[in-house]
């Protein structure tokens, strides 16, 4: 898997007053990368595009009310 050139971006749900923000690269095939905006040197997490999409996916979906 070649990392070498992400392209990085604001993940849409971040925080925009300088708070909370995770950066996004999308460009690559078959991975996304995640790193956190304020330390960005701290390392990187991969996951598989298909994990990734599973993930925002449930992110989508409301919680489910307890019976």
């Amino acid at each position: 898997m070649s990392t070498a050139h992400p392209r990085w971006r604001t993940a849409t749900r971040s925080n925009t007053n300088g708070g909370n923000c995770v950066e996004v690269a999308d460009n690559l095939p078959g991975v996304v990368l995640v790193r956190d905006s304020k330390a960005r040197d701290a390392g990187t997490l991969a996951f598989a595009l298909s994990s990734w999409r599973a993930f925002v996916t449930d992110l989508r979906v409301p919680a489910r009310q307890a019976a």
